[in-house]
């Protein structure tokens, strides 16, 4: 069977391009620009069908199309081997499967001009091929670089212009793909200083942004080259600068030795030119700069043909220029995007992890909303593991502070002293390994949110210095002198008993108040059984997720131990069963034995079993009664009918209860 194969497309009536069929390469159609084949038909899909060699067979497949494929008058179900002259209709389109041109267009004479093949193998060289199926279809092939970029225009019989032409097309070509303005100055400068008979050049652009009349004195010289080793380049004159700039037209000048308006001068003042050509960098009424190229050599003269080349060279310069400026600008716009997308996902992700449908945590989330609207100190109060920085991070991310930093701080991790420094930060010098001047939490967070993880274990040293500073007061650095403010939302966090801290004088009480401006009370995971369920099954999705698991859910033997489990390390402990649960799990289900839980106590444990759980001791109903009828008498003062009216019984059955449990004896006076 021949290799050789076409799919010819059909518009209207009229055969409109033909493509090569490659062995070894599939080829796809669809309505996706991604295609080799593309129709723009909104019966056909993105990727609609696949032809490839299989078996030394061509074969046709429905990549799942929405509206299908036919072959003929059949709708292709399965793979389709196809045989010369199939048509395969998609939508409003048909394509002619044939293994000679000649199959195609035996009924017509229209030259099919365009084609987009791979590259064969059985191509005769490197440069082009040309076949010919039949007449008057002419295929050709080329393969490379095009002459006119690949500096082919020195051919014979081609004239100066044509050259310069060509070399234009190239530069054009090299400035557009140019990494920074440097860059393509000196690609313009190479490519002047071969293409005129000047010897010598820069580019000189006015500042990025520069407003006001262009002035030879804002011009900056960007790149310079000389061809002669017996000169640097020498600036031109500021004369001549301001009028191309201003008069916004290219200036060549001839036999310019002695005159000062036109010349170059050394560093001695002396002009050295023969002949200058200066053209202005410009596009519509936008000036960027100029470019200046000179000859030093009577022997080369510039002509006209060297002015038009130059300026035709500014143009392009201009228009690479505003491209270049553009890409920068879309740059920097893309990385101001993906940073806000970054805080955007950051803010979304803090309020999304905020779950639970219990009163306690809608409580929480109303909190926050009412102190995000405000620039006053927080404090928040919980357990360790409820998720204190969760709600900090939420009442930063709703506040008008969201667009700046977020700044976090554990002080239970630090020193004193390293606690001092990073806050406040310190010199170079200030203390051993101090090599460098620090940036302190504060001065980071200008302007943004600190957060002070645990600030019941600051050293009293150091809350001292902080409520300067909460006062509104400067700080200096550590080892420094000079005095430093910055606009800072302090939330401070904590799980110790402030008050008890500030009765034992642990804690600064006039920094207690401070703080307590506004506080948040994060109630423990036990407190809130209901949502333990909607937790548990968030961390399952996200751990499924993370770990490509697909783990169902929960037995019922597994659900109940979760709601009944105490939860000693609140919703971090949650977190961290769930994630080893999701790891070892080997059904499709989580049971009890895959839930490692510990039977630590938490931490309310004692202080709720002292205030809401009686304490029990061993005793009987008649000793019971015995006692407290003893100690209602010592409340009445053994004033027995007062003490039987409260116990709600007779006096003479108080008095033979006085006798039976022999009371008599601790009567006063012994009555």
């Amino acid at each position: 069977m021949s290799q050789l194969a076409y799919l010819v497309v059909r518009e209207g009536t009229k055969w409109s391009d033909v493509f090569r069929l490659v062995p070894g390469q599939s080829l796809t159609i669809g309505r996706a620009p991604t295609n080799q084949i593309v129709i723009k038909d909104e019966r056909c899909s993105r990727t609609h069908v696949e032809v490839f060699m299989s078996g030394g067979q061509w074969t046709l497949r429905d990549l799942d199309s929405r509206n299908g494929t036919m072959v003929g008058s059949q709708l292709v179900k399965s793979d389709w081997a196809l045989q010369p002259g199939d048509v395969i209709r998609i939508g409003r389109s048909q394509l002619v499967f044939v293994h000679r041109l000649a199959e195609a267009f035996a009924d017509t004479a229209t030259s099919v001009r365009r084609a987009e093949p791979p590259k064969q193998p059985q191509d005769v060289d490197d440069d082009s091929s040309v076949l010919s199926a039949c007449e008057p279809t002419t295929i050709t092939h080329r393969r490379g670089r095009t002459k006119l970029l690949a500096g082919e225009e020195d051919a014979e019989g081609v004239s100066k212009m044509g050259r310069a032409a060509a070399k234009l097309c190239r530069m054009a070509f090299e400035l557009g793909k140019a990494a920074n303005l440097a860059a393509m100055a000196n690609l313009a400068l190479e490519g002047l200083l071969e293409g005129t008979q000047a010897d010598g050049g820069a580019v000189l652009m006015l500042p990025r942004g520069f407003q006001g009349v262009p002035s030879a004195e804002a011009l900056e010289v960007v790149a310079s080259r000389s061809t002669s080793t017996d000169h640097r380049y020498h600036r031109l004159s500021d004369v001549l600068a301001s009028s191309v700039m201003r008069e916004g037209e290219a200036v060549l000048a001839r036999n310019v030795m002695g005159d000062s308006t036109l010349g170059s001068r050394d560093s001695h003042g002396v002009i050295y030119t023969t002949s200058v050509l200066c053209a202005p960098i410009r596009l519509g009424q936008e000036t960027f700069g100029i470019i200046h190229l000179y000859s030093t050599d009577e022997q080369r003269v510039p002509d006209p043909d060297d002015l038009e080349f130059t300026l035709a060279v500014a143009e392009t310069v201009a228009v690479a220029l505003v491209n270049y400026f553009r890409r920068q600008e879309l740059a920097d716009n893309l990385s101001q995007v993906r940073t806000e997308n970054v805080q955007l996902r950051e803010r979304l992700g803090v309020q999304k992890e905020i779950i639970g449908n219990s009163a306690g945590i809608k409580a929480v989330a109303d909190e926050i909303a009412r102190a995000a609207e405000t620039n006053s100190t927080v404090l928040i109060r919980g357990e360790s593991g409820v998720g204190k920085e969760l709600v900090a991070r939420a009442v930063h991310y709703c506040s008008p502070r969201r667009d700046n930093v977020f700044v976090c701080l554990n002080c239970a991790a630090l020193a004193e002293d390293l606690l001092a420094s990073e806050l406040f930060g310190h010199e170079r010098g200030a203390f051993t390994g101090a090599t460098d001047r620090k940036i302190g939490k504060f001065e980071a967070a200008d302007r943004g949110t600190l957060m002070l993880d645990e600030i019941g274990e600051m050293s009293p040293g150091i809350q001292a210095k902080f409520l300067r500073v909460l006062e509104g007061h400067a700080f200096e650095r550590v080892g420094g002198n000079k005095p430093i403010r910055a606009d800072v939302r302090v939330i401070a966090a904590t799980n110790r008993d402030l008050e008890k801290d500030v009765a034992e004088g642990t804690f600064r009480r006039d920094l207690y108040f401070r703080l307590r401006v506004l506080e948040v009370v994060v109630p423990a995971l036990r407190k809130r059984p209901e949502d333990i369920t909607v937790l548990a099954e968030f961390f399952l999705q996200k751990f499924n997720a993370e770990t490509g698991r697909r783990i169902k859910g929960f037995t019922p033997e597994a659900a109940d131990q979760l709601l009944h489990y105490r939860w000693p390390g609140n919703v971090r402990e949650l977190k961290n069963v769930i994630e080893r649960a999701v790891v070892l799990c080997r059904g499709e289900m989580i049971d009890q034995h895959d839930l490692l839980l510990t039977k630590l106590s938490t931490a309310g444990d004692t202080q709720e079993a002292n205030l809401n759980e009686p304490v029990i001791r061993p005793a009987s109903l008649a000793d019971m009664e015995r006692n407290h009828i003893r100690a209602m008498l010592q409340y009445t003062g053994w004033n027995k009918s007062r003490a039987a009216n409260i116990l709600g019984i007779e006096r003479s059955t108080l008095d033979r209860k006085i006798r039976r449990y022999k009371l008599n004896n601790e009567m006063p006076g012994g009555k």
